[in-house]
């Protein structure tokens, strides 16, 4: 199956990876900076593979090249726009998070894509963690009980090399702030673990560190959802001197399961009524990780094979990316509004709460 890539920034490594780990033929690899794609090719031992087309324009690469499967890893702001010209040409796309920075677009990419029959996978790849998929087969086999409550904590450091590294990142237009860089992985995990009906979010969102971006450094919700359970969401880049931690807490009548790690790859806490010999091997679980990003992109693009192939939808499908995306931009509207927010959102975008944070 031939692949490329689009976009050759911090992430780009992870996306070649998980393409070699499931044997795709990677055709190309594009962007608009010819020294990102030497760098990125050289990290993964391609640079003499010169059957690996380069290009600087995407447009010209999906003129020229018979793709099967295009990843997206372009700064966030123009995420939307190059998978609806990938799905405009029948290409299946991986979109790195977030899907879009709008709703409206988010909302496109998921109409068109199944008006043409197109896959579309949102870049969620901790859905893929070995603690986050035994929690997961728990909670569909009813062990929690009904539930009460659950959070999501990322606390994380970013400091002003992370930022001067790319300077779209931290801007309204083509970024948002750790909320949605950083956090929203979290977020998608809370709103899927929790039930993605949700009634109403109420967020606060404040700049304290950071005065040269324009978006936020610490973010936090409580979300109401439809089925009666409640969620908290903590989201910061503000952590002394490095990244603290990503957890996860989910609390059932019946159960209690908490996944710590730096990006929810541990359990820390495996507690059922139901307890059975088992469990013991989730007590203390660990997935070792070579950086915060996790495991789970050559599991997640091991199913999108899958799903290409046996003509279902993804694991992590283009809902899924709306509905991380739209409990971002639930909080960022709630704070600006000063009240909760319903759900769902209509014409709703990071770019509207531009000058939220007058730069100082």
């Amino acid at each position: 199956m031939k692949y490329a890539l689009i976009g050759c920034g911090r992430i780009a490594v992870n996306h070649i990876k998980a393409a070699l780990n499931n044997h795709l033929e990677i055709s190309a690899v594009c962007d608009v900076k010819p020294e990102a794609m030497e760098a990125l090719l050289t990290k993964c031992g391609l640079a003499d593979d010169l059957s690996i087309k380069r290009y600087t324009d995407y447009q010209q690469m999906l003129a020229e090249r018979d793709l099967q499967l295009i990843a997206i890893a372009t700064e966030s702001g123009s995420h939307a726009k190059i998978a609806l010209d990938c799905i405009g040409r029948g290409v299946p796309v991986i979109i790195e998070k977030p899907i879009a920075l709008a709703m409206d677009d988010a909302e496109e990419i998921i109409r068109r894509s199944e008006e043409k029959g197109v896959k579309v996978c949102a870049c969620h790849q901790n859905r893929f963690n070995l603690a986050v998929q035994e929690t997961r087969r728990a909670l569909e086999a009813g062990r929690f009980g009904r539930l009460s409550h659950g959070s999501v904590h990322v606390r994380w450091n970013r400091n002003r090399d992370y930022y001067t590294q790319a300077p779209w990142r931290g801007t309204w237009a083509q970024d948002g702030g750790c909320l949605m860089n950083q956090c929203i992985h979290g977020v998608d995990l809370l709103r899927w673990m929790m039930g993605d009906a949700v009634e109403e979010v109420y967020g606060v969102i404040r700049r304290r560190f950071h005065d040269y971006l324009e978006c936020e450094d610490i973010g936090m919700a409580v979300v109401n959802f439809k089925n009666g359970a409640i969620g908290t969401i903590e989201g910061t880049t503000n952590v002394y001197p490095r990244n603290l931690e990503e957890t996860l807490c989910l609390f059932g009548q019946t159960g209690t399961v908490k996944l710590g790690g730096t990006s929810t790859n541990n359990i820390d806490v495996w507690d059922f009524a139901d307890a059975d010999a088992a469990d013991a091997k989730n007590r203390g679980l660990w997935e070792g990780t070579s950086n915060v990003y996790g495991n789970g992109h050559t599991s997640l693009y091991a199913d999108m094979l899958d799903a290409i192939r046996q003509d279902r939808r993804p694991y992590v499908d283009a809902v899924a990316g709306r509905n991380a995306l739209e409990m971002v931009l639930a909080v960022y509207l709630s704070c600006a509004a000063g009240q909760p927010v319903k759900l769902p959102l209509r014409n709703v975008a990071a770019a509207d709460f531009t000058g939220m944070f007058p730069a100082l």
